[in-house]
């Protein structure tokens, strides 16, 4: 799964991260890996299902990691959830 290509979801509506990962399937990728952290992964699941439910049929849910990781800023130090949803062919 080194080779693997990766969204990374943030606030633009689902339909821009849906078109990225179409790109990346119709580009030769055979696995894509998409990111989220804290809220965006609502979006991030609903990026994956529309994908395959909608565009790609032949796509089918390869790995779902969930985790938790710590972030330093100026307030110190936070906990932040992380989600990654591998789809492929």
């Amino acid at each position: 799964m080194e080779n693997d290509d990766v969204v990374f979801i943030g606030n633009k509506p689902v339909m821009n991260y849906v078109l990225a990962v179409v790109t990346q399937f119709s580009s030769g990728a055979n696995n894509v890996t998409i990111k989220a952290r804290c809220r965006a992964i609502s979006r991030t699941v609903d990026v994956a299902e529309v994908v395959r439910k909608r565009f790609l049929e032949d796509v089918e849910l390869k790995d779902i990691l969930i985790s938790t990781e710590k972030i330093t800023s100026d307030r110190g130090e936070s906990n932040v959830s992380a989600m990654e949803i591998t789809i492929g062919k």
